[in-house]
């Protein structure tokens, strides 16, 4: 019997596992994934931005996570030869109500003891030349890199300290016992005194295979992206972000450099058919059946249908989703935006129509199900990871 079985190998499990092995050296454990190799929904189709954490609530956790988690990533990155960058992020200004927002921002940041720094509508045309905006915030220590390599390392050092991944072990049967859990995968069966779900797409899934009632649906949304032409790849040597709509529960489309030297446009938000479909137009008759049949779906729907319509015709039409980039980026052509690609977000829904934008667990006296992990889960997953097995030892 293993002390620990984990589920799930994108970054939160991975950093879990990690945790679990600083707190409890010595323990046995097994993470299983279902796919071939690690990192292959949500984490590796991440942005692969180190968020600093000027969105949120000063004094809130994600707040919190989100500092100690970009400085404990560029910190791993460093002790393991991983390449990142730190290369700041602007929050673009287009309008006289995002001024009006960017003043709040700017406190915001003040509050969570983030570096920043205001540039007008001069200095903002004298550093990006091709960057539009009446004026910007400077986030210094927003960073990128690429998280499927940190995830690798993040492997290494488990298999590197005892611990056992099985890629390859998708989960049929949970059962919990009085002194333990029984997980049956394809892999074969795994008994573990205590049980950690990081399920991601499937977690609501998870859970309820688990024998768990949950109130929640976990419904996917598309972010549709492009890369830019290799003409365009410099047009800035920083990430481009909006000023976002607090009445939105995403960021906007931006401008994000990717380590290799290429440069992403994107993402849109768009209701997804299938969880785990990259290919525009996917579905899976499960998925849309699951969601449809969930009453929390029909309720959020009513509640966002305006900018659900507006989402659906930006990925529609290539044109429209050009003229939201010209906002801040008038150089830009349609011949600029090549190879779309896709991300999924697995966004948690509850049977009342809300988005859920805090962490979601459910606990057993051996089971504990991560049903939600916020973003920016890939920058704050190190102190999640460590947060999480607290919670499971009764710590915190």
């Amino acid at each position: 019997m293993y002390d620990y079985c984990i589920i799930g190998g994108g970054i939160v499990g991975l950093a879990v596992a990690m945790a679990l092995q600083e707190k409890m050296p010595g323990a046995t454990l097994v993470l299983l994934e279902k796919e071939p190799d690690i990192a292959r929904h949500q984490t590796g189709h991440n942005s692969g931005v180190i968020h600093a954490g000027i969105y949120y609530a000063p004094g809130s956790l994600k707040a919190t996570l989100c500092r100690e988690g970009a400085d404990a990533t560029k910190r791993f990155c460093t002790e393991n030869g991983i390449p990142f960058e730190t290369c700041g992020k602007l929050l673009v200004a287009t309008s006289d109500a995002e001024m009006r927002r960017m003043d709040s921002l700017e406190e915001r940041a003040r509050q969570n003891g983030i570096e920043y720094s205001r540039l007008s509508k001069s200095r903002l045309r004298s550093e990006e030349p091709d960057i539009a905006g009446l004026g910007a915030l400077l986030v210094h220590s927003t960073g990128i890199v690429d998280y499927t390599a940190v995830c690798r390392a993040m492997a290494m050092h488990i298999a590197g300290n005892g611990g056992e991944i099985r890629r390859g072990a998708e989960v049929s049967a949970i059962h919990e016992y009085e002194n333990g859990v029984r997980v049956e995968s394809i892999s074969g069966r795994v008994d573990a005194r205590r049980l950690i779900a990081c399920a991601g797409l499937q977690s609501d899934r998870i859970a309820s295979m688990a024998g768990l009632r949950t109130d929640h649906r976990i419904v996917p949304f598309r972010g549709e992206y492009y890369v830019l032409s290799a003409s365009k790849a410099r047009v800035t040597q920083r990430l481009i972000y909006p000023i976002p709509d607090p009445d939105l529960p995403f960021l906007g489309i931006h401008l994000t450099r990717t380590i290799d030297g290429g440069m992403t446009v994107g993402p849109n938000a768009v209701l997804g058919f299938a969880r785990e479909g990259y290919a525009k137009g996917s579905v899976v008759l499960g998925d849309v059946a699951a969601m449809v049949a969930f009453p929390g779906f029909w309720r959020m729907a009513i509640r966002n249908w305006r900018s659900a319509m507006t989402e659906f015709a930006n990925s529609a039409s290539k044109a429209r989703y050009l003229k939201q980039c010209r906002k801040y980026c008038p150089s830009l052509t349609m011949n600029d935006l090549t190879t779309p690609q896709a991300g999924i977000r697995a966004q948690a829904v509850m049977s009342d129509g809300s988005l859920v934008h805090d962490f979601l667990f459910m606990q057993t006296e051996r089971m504990l199900h991560v049903c939600n992990a916020p973003s920016p889960a890939a920058t704050s997953a190190i102190p999640i990871g460590r947060m999480i097995v607290n919670r499971l030892h009764g710590d915190g």
